[in-house]
């Protein structure tokens, strides 16, 4: 699918093989309009972290290109590429270090440079974003597990990316921290890219979804419609869970 109006990431031809010889990509294509919600689907071992780890230029492609807004993703523009590709990982103590919330979200505006009276509308406002702006100074590992992902979300949110980049973002979750993460995420006017292997969840999320395996893009549509295709689910090793079934797509 080629995306209408802006686009928030464009990923062309991207291939990548590791120091040892294993190749994890072999030519992604994808393109993403600023403001769309897309999943990343795909089985373990698909290349799909070896792609997210191209966005922000952990990784650097062996061939191909990625540009974040019209930027390409290159050594010079790091930095940049850094403050408009915000990863959320799916372990939020991996992300939260500081001793109370308020400074957890002020450390990455803060190290861009960002003072005074901007730093604090930055961490209000992320904090606000993710109904997390009571507990700014609170410890975090005094938090639930479904609070500490709010408040990863909202270190990122601080540095005001161009793209959210959630890996796993329901897992590990009770149902109402599932739910209420979903309202809030379904709330923010920023592009998000997911990479899950929650189906439903997906289906809840985003409209439109790409299926990743064995390197390559092997599907790219309407999210109901691709996990209608019980083939397409099979062949990729992806499921749904039991008794789960996906609203039918309009032929």
């Amino acid at each position: 699918m080629k995306p209408q109006g802006a686009v928030s990431l464009e990923v062309r031809r991207l291939a990548y093989a590791y120091p040892d010889g294993t190749q994890a990509l072999f030519g992604v294509d994808l393109s993403i309009a600023r403001g769309e919600r897309v999943a990343l689907l795909g089985p373990n071992g698909a290349g799909k972290t070896t792609l997210v780890m191209h966005l922000n230029g952990i990784l650097t492609p062996g061939h191909g290109s990625v540009e974040v807004a019209g930027l390409p993703v290159r050594a010079d523009t790091l930095r940049e590429i850094r403050r408009r590709v915000g990863l959320v990982f799916q372990d939020p103590d991996d992300q939260l270090f500081m001793p109370t919330v308020r400074e957890d979200v002020a450390f990455g505006p803060a190290n861009m440079g960002v003072r005074g009276a901007e730093l604090e509308r930055r961490v209000a406002d992320a904090l606000e974003r993710v109904g997390m702006a009571g507990v700014a100074d609170r410890p975090p590992h005094h938090l639930s597990f479904g609070q500490r992902r709010r408040v990863a979300v909202a270190t990122v949110l601080a540095m005001e990316p161009e793209i959210l980049v959630l890996d796993e973002p329901s897992s590990n979750l009770d149902p109402a921290s599932r739910r209420e993460l979903a309202q809030i995420l379904k709330n923010l006017d920023v592009t998000v890219l997911m990479v899950t292997h929650d189906l439903p969840y997906a289906l809840e999320l985003c409209e439109r979804s790409l299926i990743l395996s064995g390197g390559v893009i092997v599907a790219d549509g309407p999210t109901d419609k691709l996990l209608g295709d019980g083939d397409l689910l099979a062949a990729h090793r992806l499921e749904l869970p039991y008794g789960f079934a996906p609203p039918a797509h309009p032929r």
